[in-house]
């Protein structure tokens, strides 16, 4: 039996870094600045890594990981806006386009609310879409666990995607 492609979908991503001394901190695809950055494979971007994991989910299309393995040298180092954009393209050819994403950062240290906007034109523009289309919010762990220890930093991000054209 064939349905009806659903024209709205919805996925949940989450992200975890590790942060230590000396390292760049990247966060919705800028460079933000602090002694401390995340240890990754990549860039460490849990913002741009939790959303390709919310969008990638929406479509059915696995995980981060799946596709962009933190085992391939191809990968190291590499900016997630990269990742972003070609996940991007992996909708587009399914006929997703984004509706919205929601994005809630935990970061302890540094405090980043004035490099949201930044942060939402950078992702926007990656992603081809209006800024109004991306919410970050950010929040700290009031100095519980991990995050309040500022031993990592984490991403939680949701979207919604909207069936351009049917498969």
């Amino acid at each position: 039996m064939t349905a009806n492609p659903i024209p709205f979908r919805t996925g949940n991503g989450y992200d975890v870094h590790r942060l230590a001394d000396g390292l760049e901190l990247w966060l919705g695809g800028i460079k933000v600045a602090h002694s401390k950055g995340a240890v990754a494979h990549s860039d460490g971007d849990v913002i741009i890594h939790a959303l390709c994991d919310a969008l990638l989910g929406a479509a059915n299309l696995r995980d981060i990981g799946y596709h962009f393995p933190d085992t391939s040298s191809e990968y190291k180092g590499i900016d997630s806006k990269i990742l972003l954009g070609q996940t991007m393209n992996m909708l587009r050819k399914k006929g997703y386009e984004l509706g919205n994403a929601d994005v809630v950062l935990c970061l302890q240290r540094p405090k980043v609310k004035d490099l949201i906007p930044a942060m939402q034109q950078c992702l926007a523009q990656t992603m081809q879409t209006d800024a109004d289309n991306i919410c970050i919010k950010a929040t700290t762990t009031e100095a519980l666990g991990f995050v309040g220890r500022e031993e990592g930093v984490a991403a939680y991000a949701t979207a919604l995607l909207v069936r351009t054209s049917c498969i």
